[in-house]
C-alpha cells in the first residue's frame, strides 16, 4: 500500500471520530505541555544562578580559612581561622597570575545617615576590591591606595543602603555613622542584585580594611582574601600559584594538608547549577509521567477501534490487503494521533511558560531542543502504544472478521 494512501486512509478513520480523538490526544497535550513547562522553569532558574554567579566578580577566585583535619575527620572551610594581612601582602606582592587581590573584614552594624538608620553588613577591603567583584561606582569614586594607607574614614554604599539613608538626596560628601564612628560617603555602588543564596549583595557599606581594623573590627584575622586573574584560561594556574603562596606563609610541611580553601567561580556555578539541573530532571520525569498516561490512553481507544473495525479489516484483507500493510494503517493513525497532540502540547506549553513568567516573574528560558524531544517522545509513545493494538489487527483471521458483527 503506497505512503500517501496509508496516510490518507489513517487520516480519515481519525477524522470519523473527532470527539473521541481529541480526548485520546488530551493526555499527550497535557504531558507534552508539562514537561515544556517543567524544562523551561529549570532552565530559567540555572541561567538565572549563572547569571548570579558571574555577577560576584571577574574571575574570581576565593581563599578562605581551611579545612583543617582533626583525628581525621574535616572540619570544614573557615575552621581554624588563620588568614591575616600578611598573608594577603604576600599574595599581593608575589603572584605573577593575579590581577588584584583584596582582604575582605566582615562585620555588621547600625548605620545612621540622612534622618535614617539601617543595619547592614561592612566590609573592610582593599581598593583592588572594586576590579576584582568588577563592581563600578554608580555615583562619586572608591577609595584609593592613599586612603587605605592614611587609615581615612571613608565610605561606598551599598545601592540598597544609599536609598534607605538617602532616598531623596545624594550620599555623596554626606556623613553617616558606623558603630558611632564618623565617616564620609565618598560613592555609591552600582546594583548588583540578589546572590544565588538570595543574599542582597548591595545590602552592604565598603571601608579600608585598615580603617576597619583600628576603628570597627579591633582584630588582625581576616574573614576571607579574594583576588582575580587576567583571564579565565589562568584560573587553574593562579589556584596553584595561591597555594603554593599560602602553604610557604602558614609555613606548612609537604604532606600536610592545607590550612585554607581556594574556591573559584566554576566550583561555586557547578555546585548551584548541579542542585538546579536534579530538581529540573525530577520535574520533568514528573511531568513525563502524563505523556505515560496519554499512551495508556491511545493505547485502549486503539483497541476500541480494532473492536469496532474488524469486519472493515476482514474486507480488506479479503481484498488483497495484507497483515502488513493492516499493521501501518493503525499504527499510522496512532502515530498522526500522538504527533497532532505534541505539535498542540508545544504551543501550549509555550504559551503557558510565557504566561507563568509574566504573572510570577520568574526566569523561565524555553531552550529549542525542548520542543524537539516534545515532539520524538510523542512518535515514540504512539509507536509503542500503538503497536500493540496494531498488531492485533493485523493478526484477524480475514474469514473470522467477516462473520464479526
Amino acid at each position: 500500500m503506497r505512503k500517501r494512501a496509508l496516510f490518507g486512509i489513517a487520516l480519515r478513520s481519525i477524522l470519523r471520530n473527532k470527539m473521541r480523538t481529541l480526548l485520546t490526544m488530551l493526555g499527550i497535550v497535557i504531558g507534552v505541555a508539562a514537561v515544556i513547562v517543567m524544562v523551561a522553569l529549570g532552565q530559567g532558574a540555572q541561567a538565572t544562578i549563572e547569571s548570579q554567579i558571574k555577577g560576584l566578580g571577574t574571575n574570581m577566585l576565593m581563599i578562605m580559612a581551611g579545612s583543617t583535619s582533626q583525628g581525621g575527620v574535616s572540619q570544614g572551610a573557615a575552621t581554624f581561622n588563620r588568614l591575616t594581612i600578611a598573608d594577603y601582602e604576600k599574595l599581593a606582592r608575589e603572584g605573577t597570575l593575579l590581577a588584584g587581590v583584596s582582604p575582605v573584614i566582615f562585620s555588621r552594624g547600625q548605620i545612621i545617615g540622612g534622618g535614617a538608620n539601617w543595619r547592614a553588613s561592612i566590609m573592610g577591603v582593599a581598593p583592588a576590591y572594586q576590579q576584582v567583584r568588577d563592581w563600578p561606582v554608580q555615583s562619586g569614586s572608591f577609595f584609593t591606595d592613599a586612603d587605605t594607607r592614611s587609615v581615612r574614614r571613608v565610605v561606598v554604599l551599598g545601592n540598597t543602603v544609599a536609598n534607605a539613608l538617602f532616598a531623596d538626596s545624594d550620599p555623596v560628601g554626606q556623613q553617616i555613622q558606623l558603630r558611632s564612628v564618623p565617616f564620609i560617603v565618598i560613592g555609591v555602588l552600582t546594583p548588583k542584585g540578589q546572590t544565588a543564596g538570595g543574599m542582597d549583595q548591595d545590602d552592604t557599606v565598603i571601608i579600608p580594611y585598615t580603617t576597619a581594623q583600628a576603628h570597627l573590627a579591633g582584630q588582625f584575622r581576616i574573614g576571607q582574601i579574594i583576588a582575580s586573574t587576567f583571564s579565565p584560561g589562568e584560573i587553574p594556574a593562579a589556584q596553584e600559584e595561591i597555594r603554593g603562596i599560602m602553604r610557604e606563609a602558614h609555613k606548612i610541611a609537604r604532606g600536610d594538608d592545607d590550612d585554607f580553601t581556594i574556591r573559584n567561580q566554576d566550583d561555586i556555578a557547578a555546585a548551584a547549577s548541579g542542585t538546579t539541573r536534579v530538581m529540573s530532571m525530577l520535574l520533568a520525569a514528573i511531568a513525563s509521567i502524563s505523556l505515560v498516561v496519554g499512551g495508556i490512553g491511545i493505547m485502549n481507544i486503539m483497541l476500541v477501534s480494532v473492536t469496532e473495525r474488524t469486519r472493515e479489516i476482514g474486507i480488506r484483507m479479503a481484498i488483497g490487503a495484507r497483515s502488513n500493510d493492516v499493521l501501518a494503517q493503525f499504527l499510522v493513525e496512532s502515530i498522526v494521533i500522538s504527533l497532532a497532540g505534541g505539535l498542540i502540547g508545544i504551543v501550549l506549553g509555550y504559551a503557558s511558560g510565557l504566561l507563568l513568567a509574566r504573572l510570577t516573574g520568574w526566569a523561565v528560558a524555553m531552550p529549542p531542543e525542548a520542543a524537539l524531544i516534545a515532539v520524538a517522545f510523542s512518535a515514540a509513545v504512539g509507536v509503542f502504544f500503538g503497536f500493540y493494538p496494531a498488531r492485533k489487527a493485523a493478526a484477524l483471521d480475514p474469514i473470522q472478521a467477516l462473520r464479526y458483527e
